[in-house]
C-alpha cells in the first residue's frame, strides 16, 4: 500500500495495491501489520456500512471524549466526496479541511484521527461506504459541525437544491459557534 501524506498532519490517503487480471482485481483492504508500519499503531474494533443515493451528505460527525474514534473509510460502490475537518483547539489547521474522491474504482482509503469532525456527500446515482473505527458507538457522545457551513469552504459538488440531509445533520452548530472539546495537546491520538 502506498501511504500519501496530506496538508494537515496525521490525516492520510490510502493506495492499496491492485492486481488486476482477466477474472478481475484483489487487494488487500486492511493489513494490521502494514498500517501500523506506516500510518500508526490502532486497534479497530468496529466496522459500519451505510448506502445512500446521490445528494445525501452526511456529517460533519465525532464523538466526544472519552469516547473518540479514528476512522479508516473507503467507498466501495459508487463514488462520495470525503472531507475530514480537523477541530482541535489550538491546532495550526483548526478549521481547515481534507477532501478526496473516494470511488469504487480507485480504491482510495482515508484515514481521519481523533480530533477531527468527518462527512461525505454521494456523487453517484447510489454509493456504498465502509469504514473501520477504533472506539465503539456511543451515542451519548455524538457530535457534529454544520455540514453546510460555509466558512469552511468546502466544495461538497451537490447542488444546494439536490442536497439530503438527515433532520439530526440539520441541528449541527456552526464552527464558529462550536466549542470543541479536543485540543491539540489532548493525550487522545
Amino acid at each position: 500500500m502506498e501511504v500519501r501524506t496530506t496538508p494537515i498532519n496525521g490525516v492520510y490517503i490510502i493506495e492499496p495495491k491492485v492486481f488486476n487480471d482477466s477474472r478481475g482485481y484483489f487487494f488487500e483492504s486492511f493489513s494490521q501489520r502494514d498500517f501500523e508500519a506506516q500510518v500508526r499503531n490502532i486497534n479497530f474494533v468496529q466496522d459500519n456500512e451505510s448506502m445512500s443515493v446521490y445528494g445525501v451528505m452526511r456529517g460533519l460527525h465525532f464523538q466526544r471524549p472519552p469516547y473518540t474514534q479514528s476512522k479508516l473509510v473507503r467507498c466501495v460502490r459508487g463514488a462520495v466526496l470525503d472531507v475530514a475537518v480537523d477541530i482541535r483547539k489550538g491546532s495550526p489547521t483548526y478549521g481547515q479541511h481534507v477532501a478526496v474522491e473516494l470511488t469504487e474504482d480507485n480504491h482510495l482509503q482515508f484515514f481521519i484521527p481523533k480530533g477531527f469532525a468527518h462527512g461525505f456527500s454521494v456523487l453517484s446515482e447510489t454509493a456504498v461506504f465502509q469504514y473501520k473505527c477504533d472506539n465503539f458507538y456511543h451515542p451519548e457522545a455524538d457530535g457534529g459541525i454544520s455540514i453546510k457551513d460555509e466558512s469552511l469552504n468546502i466544495d461538497w459538488r451537490i447542488p444546494s437544491d439536490k442536497t439530503i440531509l438527515s433532520e439530526k445533520d440539520t441541528r449541527h452548530p456552526l464552527l464558529r459557534d462550536f466549542d470543541s472539546p479536543f485540543d491539540i495537546n489532548d493525550d487522545i491520538y
